[in-house]
């Protein structure tokens, strides 16, 4: 019999609701819940495809220490023993742990527990601080807490959505599926993007404003002094519910519009239509993320568009005010239960003296933390000075995410004690820890999230625990016991809901915004069956769809906002060695580090290897073709990337994506690149502005291959490797050619004597197509050439799965394109249903010529809508080259 259960998807902020269906066989498939309040059962490629995710390939397993298997009890006494003689010799503050968006509510709340009210150190900080940091520090200087005022159904009672700094299209799918979809209601719905760079989000959009690179600070100061003097003022909300705001109009009067249009790049013409388009329009709300947040002036970027929503009024109503979007499953849990260095609990501060004294209380704690702790990036410099001698690192992986990562990566390395806490063994990070615990992953781990609407689900566990995997909060539970510390006995997820929905009630009394104590008493059963809500949820009250700040009453002493100066400083940090400037990002099918999409072959089939976006004109001028490999580099390190070519991109600047790591590519950690910059106030690092050099990556020849078994090893200047439908596809360049191809390749693939070799050798051109077939079926294809390999990649792919029962078959796998009587489906443009570019194009001669009739005929776009754009694109570019 199947089994269904109701969870919650664990990739970004949108917090989309997942029905998993276990069959007896043990098979697992997933489909959106059309009940859940976020999606109502949307769900976008990455969410599509969590059931390809969940195998125990990779997986840690047992505890480890040093590399050797040990038991749960050795670990955890070796953990707590060693941290308690840390913290005697040298202090609370001699100690860390570095958490991640990726833990559910109850996993924060015991390491935000256990360290700032048993340990005593604020030395607890997240990946967090990397996406959202800014804007709970905007969103406290102008409200006084950390609150987002809307929710989702804002963005469909919008007449205007402004996109400051976000794709969303690809980081944000199914909120653009639901803009989308009312747009198709309310035609006269209107879209803004402002971007540096022009994103498939932006080709939906009525505007699209090519901003330079932090820039918007001076954008919406510009658009501040216009609002001032236009009927959209509103004096009687300024005056009610706000102060500040002529120091902060001042601020912004001290640029002129031309003054403005140089700051940002933009004409005085573009910057006219977009203030008049704000100002006319009533229901407008602005949403923003990582482009926004990932800067050494985020904070300032969100009070200057906080600024803007206060002196209109337009907060709090359907249809309006400033909207963050988050980046990570639990970042809004995280912050709720203070897992920030520089926050307490249940949104209380850390500089609070009375604050302080009720958390310690209520936790009946034997002391709290008296000042914030170490944020990320000083957290790491901390390590590597010697600072930091204990750390404990829990699901997420710094060696590739933090800014300067070669530096981190060393740090980590050198740090006395180093405890990880992940599913997953062969992680950049796990590799240099001394004690390893095997941690419980989606479909096993049972708990809370909290999703960019305020909205709590239940993330369920359908799955068992594989080996002696163990969830976090047990983890941290266990150490905290054996270092002799009441208070952490829990039976379960649900006691730990339960103490955190009591604190955020304990002596509230609505003065403060976070309060989900209706749920104080809630019971084992009761949390199981748990609807999504959205807080505040205080005792007493019914459940409702609740926005902040309509009438006021924001979380400061007086209740008003603060209108925040900010003055626009924007930083070039280009030089005559790095004139590039360097953004970073996610695309759209890959999450993070990889370690757990990069396990799902549709998600790798979109772009499989690590790139770098560059104008084409720039391009041409460094000498640097289409698909040639390309060296990004400045004084912070060197990596190794694919050229993909692109108008997109704005002269001047190039784009490479946060995923790649060193199990996937073999130099490819943009964030070694960065640096680590930060903005003063939130600590958040400048991920998307930093100086960078590109050449050519001079490669006397380039090989592919695709292989039915993962490679033993890969040992070339470059390489990148990416799951595949029935194996694997590696990318490869080389300094010279292998010697003895076929010999090299069952070295390097595991062949061994295995498989009947054929080759194709042409001396003149210096290729080699050499193949390896074991009956019916292909072991691996590989290719050299002194260029650019031209080969139908998703086509060759597609041969490991083939039978290749006739010679004829065997020699087009050696040509590297389908027969005449076969298919090339081209590259792919919809991971959800594997449709090729050729396929779409193929339908648009055929007489499909809408992105609706190409859903039709073969289902590209009808699931996440990500690829709609792209979609939409080629059909253009169909039809315009049949019109000429």
């Amino acid at each position: 019999m199947s089994i269904e259960t109701k969870t919650t998807c664990p990739y970004c902020g949108v917090g989309c609701g997942v029905i998993a269906r276990l069959d007896e066989d043990g098979e697992v498939s997933v489909k959106g819940d059309p009940d859940h309040p976020a999606n109502f059962g949307r769900l976008c490629s990455k969410g599509s495809a969590l059931a390809e995710t969940i195998d125990l390939d990779g997986r840690l397993l047992y505890p480890e220490i040093d590399g050797r298997t040990t038991s749960w009890d050795e670990a955890l006494d070796l953990t707590a023993r060693r941290f308690s003689e840390t913290i005697a010799e040298h202090g609370p503050d001699s100690v860390a742990f570095y958490v991640s968006g990726q833990c559910l509510t109850e996993d924060y709340y015991v390491a935000n527990k256990l360290m700032k009210g048993f340990i005593g150190s604020a030395n607890i900080d997240t990946n967090s601080r990397l996406c959202m940091a800014s804007s709970v520090a905007g969103h406290r200087r102008a409200f006084g807490t950390d609150t987002v005022p809307g929710v989702y159904e804002d963005l469909e009672l919008a007449e205007l959505i402004v996109l400051v700094g976000s794709n969303l299209a690809w980081c944000h799918p199914v909120l653009n599926q639901r803009i989308q979809a009312a747009r198709q209601v309310r035609p006269d719905m209107k879209i803004v993007t402002i971007d540096p760079r022009r994103s498939v989000t932006s080709d939906v959009a009525d505007m699209h404003l090519t901003i330079k690179s932090d820039g918007d600070v001076a954008l919406f100061n510009g658009l501040l002094a216009h609002l001032a003097g236009s009927p959209a003022f509103d004096r009687d909300y300024v005056s009610a519910h706000t102060i500040g705001f002529r120091d902060a109009l001042d601020a912004a009067l001290t640029r002129s519009m031309p003054d403005v249009a140089e700051e940002t790049g933009l004409s005085v013409a573009e910057l006219g239509a977009f203030y008049r388009l704000f100002e006319t329009t009533e229901r407008v709300v602005t949403c923003y993320s990582q482009g926004v947040n990932q800067s050494s002036v985020g904070s300032d970027k969100v009070n200057a568009i906080i600024n803007c929503h206060l002196a209109t009024g337009r907060i709090g109503g359907p249809g309006m005010g400033p909207f963050s979007l988050t980046g990570q499953p639990n970042a809004m849990g995280g912050r709720e239960v203070g897992g920030l260095a520089n926050m307490l609990a249940a949104h209380m501060d850390i500089e609070d003296e009375a604050a302080r004294d009720r958390v310690q209380r209520f936790w009946n704690s034997p002391t709290i933390a008296a000042k914030p702790g170490l944020k990320a990036v000083e957290m790491f410099e901390a390590v590597a000075d010697g600072r930091i001698k204990a750390l404990w690192i829990m699901a997420t992986n710094p060696v590739v995410s933090m800014p300067d990562a070669d530096r981190v990566r060393d740090a980590i390395r050198n740090c006395p004690l180093v405890v990880v806490s992940d599913i997953q063994r062969n992680t950049d990070t796990a590799a240099l820890a001394h004690i390893l615990l095997p941690a419980a992953g989606w479909g096993e781990k049972d708990g809370t999230v909290t999703n960019s609407e305020r909205r709590i689900s239940r993330q369920r566990h359908f799955l068992g625990l594989p080996g002696q995997a163990r969830p976090d909060w047990w983890h941290m539970a266990e150490v905290a016991k054996r270092m002799g510390f009441n208070g952490f006995d829990y039976d379960g997820p649900a006691d730990i809901f339960a103490e955190h929905a009591a604190l955020s009630g304990f002596e509230n009394g609505g003065t403060r915004d976070f309060d989900i104590g209706a749920k104080a008493a809630i019971t084992s059963d009761a949390f199981e069956a748990m609807l999504p809500f959205q807080w505040p949820h205080r005792k007493g009250d019914d459940e409702g769809v609740t926005r902040f700040f309509a009438g006021g009453k924001f979380y400061t002493p007086d209740r008003r906002a603060r209108f925040v100066a900010v003055t626009s400083a924007r930083d070039d940090r280009t030089t005559r060695d790095t004139p590039f400037t360097l953004n970073s990002g996610r695309i759209r099918d890959q999450w993070h580090t990889m370690t757990r999409t990069g396990k799902a072959a549709r998600l790798s089939a979109h772009l499989a290897e690590p790139f770098v976006e560059i104008n084409p004109v720039d391009a041409m001028k460094l000498g640097i073709d289409k698909a040639n490999l390309v060296r990004v580099e400045n004084c912070y390190g060197s990596v190794v990337l694919r050229a993909l070519l692109t108008e997109r991109q704005p002269r001047g600047s190039i784009f490479v994506p946060m995923h790649w790591n060193d199990a996937y590519s073999a130099n490819a950690r943009v964030a070694t690149l960065l640096a680590p910059r930060t903005d003063p106030i939130s600590g958040q690092p400048a991920l998307k502005n930093t100086g960078a050099q590109v050449r050519p990556a001079e490669m006397a020849y380039y090989g592919f291959a695709v292989t039915a078994s993962r490679p033993l090893r890969l040992e070339a200047p470059y390489w990148a490797i990416a799951k595949a439908q029935a194996g694997w596809r590696v990318e490869f360049g080389f300094d010279k050619a292998p010697d003895h191809v076929e010999t090299w390749c069952r070295e390097t693939f595991g062949l061994s004597d295995r498989g009947e070799h054929l080759a194709y050798v042409d001396n003149s051109t210096h290729q080699q197509r050499h193949g390896f077939f074991q009956g019916e079926k292909l072991l691996l294809a590989f290719y050299l050439a002194p260029e650019p390999v031209a080969v139908s990649r998703d086509w060759a792919v597609g041969q490991l799965d083939a039978r290749l029962e006739t010679a004829a078959a065997r020699f087009a796998v050696l040509a590297g394109r389908p027969g005449a009587d076969q298919i090339d489906p081209g590259a792919t443009v919809c991971s959800c249903f594997s449709v090729g570019i050729n396929q779409i194009a193929s339908a648009v001669a055929d007489g499909c010529h809408s992105v609706e009739a190409i859903g039709q005929h073969l289902k590209a776009g009808t699931n996440c809508g990500s690829c709609r754009m792209e979609i939409r694109g080629i059909i253009d570019d169909c039809l315009r080259q049949a019109a000429e």
